[in-house]
Order: structure tokens, then sequence, then C-alpha cells
């Protein structure tokens, strides 16, 4: 008899007991990572939305039980795809931090346009702001990804007040580009030389990051 759809729902959302599955071998590495590729890619291709657990595990060749095992829920397989993904932006911090904080706008706008301009880490992060645009799951785990990973340890190398506040000020200012850049394409901006875009808007960062 076919499963309903709130079993089929109950199966992505709802955590499984954590006991190893039949055939799942402790501190099997590989196949936590293939797992996670075929994640990334599943949520890269259909979305937020259209990806379940099933799908992952049939592209990963492995039972849903051992996803369940390895990540927990849904949510939580897209917070582990998403921080693999988004692992190259989180090393902003130490960048902005380092130097003459003269330049500190345009070092943050060089590092995370350095990031979206290689297309190896610029396919994944079109992937999560699809998502987090189209999904208030996908949306929450960004933020908390954001905020928790990127803004926080920004802000607390600022010596202004609100520090947190500027920090997402910048993020926003730096999101914002990237959306018209690289999601919706609206030209001029998706053509412009990457270096007279980050001239333009480094003055503003700066007036953020070090008031």
């Amino acid at each position: 008899m076919p499963a309903s759809s709130s079993e089929t729902a109950s199966s992505d959302t709802a955590p499984r007991r954590r006991g190893r599955p039949s055939g799942a071998r402790a501190g099997d590495a590989g196949t936590r990572d293939r797992i996670l590729a075929e994640a990334r890619t599943e949520f890269s291709e259909r979305g937020y939305d259209k990806t379940s657990i099933r799908s992952i595990a049939k592209a990963a060749g492995v039972d849903s039980a051992l996803v369940h095992h390895y990540f927990g829920t849904k949510e939580q397989v897209f917070a582990a795809a998403i921080e693999v993904s988004f692992a190259p932006a989180l090393r902003a911090p130490g960048a902005v931090a380092t130097g003459d904080p003269a330049g500190t706008g345009e070092r943050m706008a060089r590092f995370l346009f350095g990031v979206w301009e290689s297309p190896a880490t610029r396919e994944p992060l079109l992937a999560i702001l699809r998502s987090a645009v189209s999904n208030e799951a996908a949306a929450a785990v960004l933020r908390e990804l954001v905020t928790r990973r990127l803004l926080v340890p920004v802000a607390e190398g600022l010596h202004v007040p609100d520090p947190q506040l500027r920090a997402q000020l910048a993020a926003a200012q730096l999101i914002g580009i990237a959306m018209l850049r690289y999601v919706i394409k609206a030209e001029p901006i998706a053509s412009a030389d990457i270096d007279e875009v980050i001239a333009m808007v480094a003055p503003t960062l700066q007036g953020y990051l070090a008031g």
C-alpha cells in the first residue's frame, strides 16, 4: 500500500533513533562524506523544498535510515551541507581583521567577492541563496550560520559602537549585490568588472565597519 503524504513528510522531518542502522559501520567517514556530497548536489539542483531524505539516500546509494543516522532531520542535513559550501566565506573574519584599519572595507569586499567570482565556490552559494529565498526553514539555517560564524566574529574585531549592527549592514550590502549580480543577473552590475564593483562598494563597507 503506498505511503500517505503525512508518512512521507514524517520521514524527512522527524528525528530517527540515533542507533546504528543495519549496514552502517562506526567511523565510516567515506559513507558520511558521500551522503553529504550528494546532499549538496540535491539541494543545489532541486532546491530545499524538492529535496528529501529519500532522494539524498537514493543518490548516495544508501538507506534513508543511514542519512538520519549521520545527520538527523532534513534541516540538519541542509545545515551540514551549507556549512561545507559556505566554508570559504567563513574565513572572512580573519581576512578583515588583518592589516590597516583604513582598508577594512576593501578587504571584506575583495575577499567575499573573490569567493563569489570562483565558479567552484559560487555554485554552492547560489544554491544556498535560492533555497533561503524560497523556504523559511532553509532561511533560518542560513541566518544562524551567517550570524554565528560570520557576522559575530567580524563584529568582535571591530572597535566601534554597535558592532553587530554594523557587521549586519555590511553583510546586507554584499548579499544584495550578490543577488543582483549572480542570481538575478541585472545589468550593468552582472557584467561589470569586479574590481570596479569593489572600488565603488568598499567606501560604504568602510563606513559600516570602521565608522
